[in-house]
């Protein structure tokens, strides 16, 4: 099949589209027709894909992770522990990182990502050992061998342990290392406009693990390159009295006072901002990667979504680090985040619904592309199929509403561009039985030292 023929995505079970019941038409990469009830495509040439067992969502986008936390799953000296030792614990771990077992770590949850519906994923590397200059460089190889979309963060740390901070001093770079490698890898990877498969922001770790100088001069940096800015920000009581005791103020302020409060930046968790800082936000135009697994497993808190976006914040999903979350799977993301928050506010206030568009356009507005996150003319073809044919849907009544409600996991099929990465619940030639077994004896050699 050449690539110029249109596909129509014919007769789907659901659609989490208006106008849509009998499916879309994708070509050139992008959504060319919705096909509305008792209707036929306009393309007479369409290869017609019968989608009649499939719920058809559009892909899912990640907003926040850390690919390299992979390898250090459910670690014993880690577990029940909160952020700042669990970070303690872990970070002589990741100090034994590798060209290697970093290549292992990003092909593990990309694939993991992709698998699970997702088409379009960030992720923050933060941690630069010595040997590890060109972490970057080797995800964007991942990506591009894995055919999904990615907005890769140059992420930073130079306040170490001798400085006051958290991290050993063997994984941070200093100031001008940092700067000089962030404006290498945007003039080298970053792709411009609505086809972009490979972008690039700037992301210094966190108030605790970089200097005030950094956040500025990254700040600059990214105005003038033209990219995003992302960070963690309010994940913890802790976070919020270490800025108060050395910056003497609150973590949003000394966000504003670095000249990261606009629309450039987005902000993982989000879980402890009061309501003035939440107006604030919104009226900048900074959004928020939500991160219920993680926030759940490190007893964070829980980000209260309904008042922010009451405020005008836009709220993404992001299935975090996982060694915090333990999982890179988005749909099931989808399903935590809903459940916490029904939790939380009760079943007037969030719905499956709300939880879908967190992951879609809520994080499509969080990594700056407009044309991702929604089934509709024009946006780009990025979906992902599910077949609610397993024993945990058995009896489903909206095959839409059991995709969260009853836990789908894995996606049967993911378009990327037009472009399908994932056939029949697997990625075209990637051996997965082998991919576990390296990925596996990496993270032991890593963990033991």
């Amino acid at each position: 099949m050449a690539e110029t023929q249109p596909i129509w995505i014919k007769d789907p079970l659901s659609i989490l589209a208006d106008g849509a019941e009998r499916g879309v038409v994708v070509r050139h990469g992008k959504i060319v027709e919705l096909v509305g009830r008792g209707r036929e495509a306009a393309a007479a040439d369409a290869v017609i894909f019968d989608a009649s067992a499939h719920v058809v969502l559009p892909g899912l986008i990640n907003t926040h992770h850390h690919f390299y936390q992979t390898l250090t799953r459910a670690l014993p000296a880690a577990l029940d522990r909160e952020l700042f030792p669990w970070l303690e614990a872990l970070y002589p771990v990741w100090a034994r990182l590798t060209p290697g077992s970093l290549e292992l770590g990003v092909k593990v949850a990309m694939s993991e990502l992709l698998l699970s519906g997702c088409t379009t994923t960030t992720d923050h590397h933060y941690v630069f050992p010595a040997g590890l200059e060109d972490a970057i460089d080797i995800e964007v190889e991942v990506a591009r061998q894995l055919g999904m979309r990615v907005l890769l963060t140059r992420g930073s740390m130079n306040l170490s342990q001798r400085d006051g901070g958290l991290p050993p001093d063997s994984v941070v770079q200093d100031e001008d290392t940092i700067l000089a490698d962030s404006e290498r890898v945007v003039s080298r990877h970053h792709q411009r406009g609505e086809n972009a498969m490979v972008q690039i922001a700037l992301a210094p770790c966190s108030p605790f693990s970089v200097t005030t100088s950094l956040m500025r001069k990254t700040a600059e940096l990214a105005d003038k390159l033209d990219v995003r800015l992302h960070t963690h920000l309010a994940e913890t009581e802790d976070e919020n009295r270490f800025c108060e005791d050395i910056y003497r103020c609150r973590p949003l302020d000394y966000l504003e006072q670095c000249g990261w409060l606009n629309s450039r930046t987005w902000l993982a968790h989000g879980v402890h901002f009061n309501s003035g800082e939440m107006v604030r936000l919104g009226r900048a135009g900074t959004t928020i990667s939500h991160c219920a697994c993680s926030n759940q497993v490190l007893a964070s808190g829980c980000c209260p979504v309904c008042e922010m976006e009451e405020a005008g914040v836009g709220i993404g999903l992001g299935v975090d680090g996982s060694a915090s979350n333990d999982g890179s799977n988005l749909m099931q993301e989808v399903r935590a985040a809903f459940l916490l928050q029904r939790a939380r506010y009760g079943v007037n206030r969030v719905s499956h619904i709300d939880a879908l568009r967190w992951a879609t356009r809520g994080s499509a507005a969080c990594v700056g592309r407009p044309e991702l996150g929604e089934i509709a003319v024009g946006k780009a073809a990025d979906l992902a199929l599910f077949k609610p044919d397993e024993l945990r849907f058995s009896g489903y009544g909206d095959p839409l509403a059991a995709l969260v409600l009853c836990g789908a996991y894995r996606a049967d099929r993911v378009m990327v561009g037009g472009h399908w990465t994932v056939i029949d619940g697997a990625i075209p030639g990637l051996d997965v039985t082998d991919l576990i077994r390296r990925h596996s004896a990496a993270a032991r050699a890593m963990q033991t030292g």
